[in-house]
């Protein structure tokens, strides 16, 4: 988390707190390319409030490197957030809830129609490659608890074209392409994704929902 997102997210913690919501929105600066951190931030988590019941795998990221003249640095770098401080992510939340004996725990991956297409557009094809990895993983994952005997539950939800600022950071060089990414068609809201993830830890304890796919309506693919 840069500077910058924990000014905003300890503002958020503030609106929160003022506006009377019953739960506790709690920042916390975590470098998920950095293994130490992410285990540091389980550490406090645990410290602070005995453990993880639900993990929303959220945080995710774009490079515009082509297959063909993309900059290693760049794929590295969405592997290491896009994947690897995923499953990082959980693994620990799953020893959380184990340790602690909970089974209705939920891990909730967000992925992205690039994790179920590959569209016409090099700048995005190691991106979609690190979100197909999501989909494989959230199965093995299902596959895994269900082996455990535990009743946790794994849910990928899948957006399309969601505006926030993923397309102004991939074409941070390019502000006409990047507004270009919104203005086509009316995109899908934060506020819509969420809704998503209300509704998976909705369901009853019996239904495992794999995965739900959302686009906005006028989204070609």
């Amino acid at each position: 988390m840069s500077g910058l997102l924990t000014r905003r997210a300890v503002k958020l913690a503030a609106e929160c707190q003022s506006a009377g919501y019953s739960g506790v929105l709690v920042p916390f600066k975590c470098d998920l390319s950095n293994e130490e951190e992410i285990l540091s931030m389980f550490s406090a988590i645990k410290a602070q409030h005995r453990g993880v019941d639900v993990c929303i795998n959220n945080a995710g990221l774009a490079h515009p490197e082509s297959l063909l003249n993309g900059k290693t640095s760049g794929w590295k770098n969405m592997l290491d957030v896009n994947v690897l401080a995923l499953s990082i992510c959980t693994r620990e939340a799953y020893q959380s809830m184990k340790e602690r004996n909970v089974d209705d725990g939920h891990i909730i991956n967000i992925n992205s129609m690039s994790g179920h297409r590959v569209v016409h557009k090099a700048d995005i094809h190691f991106y979609s490659a690190s979100k197909y990895a999501v989909t494989a993983l959230t199965e093995g994952l299902r596959q895994e608890l269900r082996e455990a005997n535990s009743h946790i539950r794994a849910t990928s939800i899948s957006p399309g074209v969601v505006e926030t600022e993923f397309a102004p950071r991939l074409y941070r060089d390019d502000a006409d392409k990047a507004s270009a990414s919104y203005t086509q068609f009316k995109p899908l809201d934060a506020i819509d994704v969420a809704n998503s993830v209300t509704y998976v830890l909705s369901a009853p304890p019996h239904v495992q929902i794999g995965d739900i796919q959302m686009r906005p309506v006028e989204q070609v693919s």
